[in-house]
C-alpha cells in the first residue's frame, strides 16, 4: 500500500506570521513538492498572490488552491473534502500539502476531517504547528493588532465573537504540535526564553517549542514530524467550539536573505552497536539532556545485515531496518538538528558512549 501523504497545518492569529512561515518554507524546500491550501476568507486574496509570487518551482500555481467560502471547519464536507480529494486525484501527487488555516477557530475540527472515508487511507496529519507573535504574546496581547483580529471576527457569522483571544489562543496551544514563536528579534533573549517556558509548560508533553524570526524554520525542522494527529484527537482539548475564518499575516512583505543562524546540525559516526533497544534508549536520553528537536541517521547493528534506520522527533523515536548495507561500510551516522548553541562535543560523546 503506498505511503500516506502528510499534510502540515499551520494556525495563529492573523499578523502571527504563517504567510512569511510558509513562503520562506517554499523557497527552502529542498526539491520537496508541496501543495498548499489556503482557507481566505471574504474578497482578502493576499497570501495566494504573494505565494503565487514568490517563483517557486517546486510550488507551481497549480499546488495553491484557495477555499474562499469562510470557515474551513464549518465546511469540511462542501469544500475541504473536494478540495483534498482533487489534490490527490492528480497524477503528480504532492509530496507534502500543508494548510494554512486561521487562528480565529480552533484546528481540531479541521483534524478531524482527516478521519474522512476515502481521506484517511491517503492522508495523515504530520503536525499541528501554531504560529505566535512573540512580542505580542509576551505582552499579554497575542496580536500585534488586535482590531485587525476583531474585525477579521466580524466578518464570519459562524464565529462566537464574544471569547477572548486568550482562550482562542490557549486552544491553539492545546492542539499543536509544534510552537514556532515568531518574531523573536523583537525580544530580549531573558524575555524570549521566558515565553518560551511559558509556552512549553500550557502545551502537552513532548511539544516542540522553537524560536524563529521572520518565519525562518529549516524545512526538515518543519515538515516530517510524523504525529498522526488524527489518531490523538482526545489529547487536544478545545475549550469550546467556536467556529471560524481565514487570511493572515503580517503585511511586511520585503525580501529578506534568511540563513538559519538560529539553528544548526552536525553528523556523529560511530561504529557497530550491540544492542539496537538499550542505544535506542541511549539517544532518547541524549535528546531530553540537550533539548535536541530531530536526531536521524543510520545504525549499525552487530551481526545484522540491514542498516538500522533511525528518526526521532522530540522525545519521540522510530526504528526500522530498511536495506543492507551492501558494500557500503557497516558504521552509525546520526545528523543532530537543534537551535543554536548545542553541546557538540558533549552530545557527541553521549552518543558514542
Amino acid at each position: 500500500m503506498p505511503a500516506k501523504i502528510p499534510a502540515t497545518v499551520v494556525t495563529g492569529f492573523l499578523g502571527a506570521g504563517k504567510t512569511t512561515l510558509i513562503r520562506h518554507m517554499l523557497q527552502n524546500a529542498q526539491g520537496k513538492k508541496i501543495a498548499l491550501i489556503i482557507n481566505e476568507f471574504g474578497d482578502l486574496g493576499v497570501d495566494g498572490d504573494i505565494l503565487k509570487g514568490c517563483g517557486i518551482e517546486t510550488c507551481t500555481e497549480d499546488d495553491i488552491v484557495e477555499l474562499s467560502n469562510g470557515c474551513i471547519c464549518c465546511t469540511v464536507a462542501d469544500d475541504f473534502i473536494p478540495t483534498m480529494e482533487t489534490l490527490l486525484a492528480r497524477e503528480d501527487k504532492p509530496d507534502h500539502i500543508v494548510i494554512e488555516t486561521s487562528g480565529l477557530a480552533l484546528p481540531q475540527p479541521l483534524v478531524r476531517a482527516f478521519n474522512w472515508p476515502g481521506i484517511s487511507t491517503q492522508v495523515t496529519v504530520d503536525g499541528v504547528v501554531t504560529v505566535v507573535d512573540g512580542r505580542a504574546a509576551h505582552d499579554g496581547q497575542f496580536a500585534h493588532n488586535v482590531a485587525a483580529v476583531d474585525a477579521q471576527r466580524a466578518q464570519d457569522e459562524n464565529l462566537d465573537h464574544e471569547t477572548p483571544l486568550s482562550e482562542l489562543f490557549e486552544d491553539q496551544v492545546a492542539c499543536a504540535d509544534m510552537i514556532v514563536v515568531n518574531k523573536t528579534d523583537l525580544l530580549s533573549a531573558d524575555e524570549a526564553t521566558t515565553l518560551t517556558g511559558q509556552l512549553k509548560s500550557d502545551a502537552r508533553d513532548g511539544v516542540q517549542v522553537v524560536k524563529a524570526a521572520m518565519g525562518a524554520l529549516p524545512v526538515d525542522v518543519l515538515l516530517g514530524q510524523g504525529i498522526g494527529a488524527e489518531t490523538d484527537m482526545a489529547a487536544r482539548h478545545e475549550h469550546h467550539h467556536h467556529y471560524h475564518h481565514d487570511d493572515e499575516d503580517d503585511h511586511d512583505h520585503h525580501h529578506h536573505d534568511h540563513d538559519h543562524d538560529d539553528f544548526e546540525s552536525f553528523v556523529v559516526g560511530r561504529g557497530e552497536i550491540e544492542d539496537a533497544d538499550a542505544f535506542t534508549a541511549q539517544v532518547a536520553k541524549v535528546i531530553n539532556d540537550h533539548g535536541i528537536l530531530r536526531l536521524k541517521g543510520f545504525i549499525a547493528v552487530a551481526g545484522k545485515p540491514m542498516r538500522l534506520t533511525l528518526q526521532a522527533v522530540g522525545p519521540r523515536i522510530d526504528t526500522y531496518f530498511d536495506q543492507p548495507f551492501g558494500d557500503t561500510p557497516r558504521a552509525t551516522k546520526l545528523v543532530v538538528i537543534g537551535e543554536a548553541g548545542l553541546d557538540h562535543a558533549a552530545i557527541s560523546a553521549a552518543l558514542q558512549a
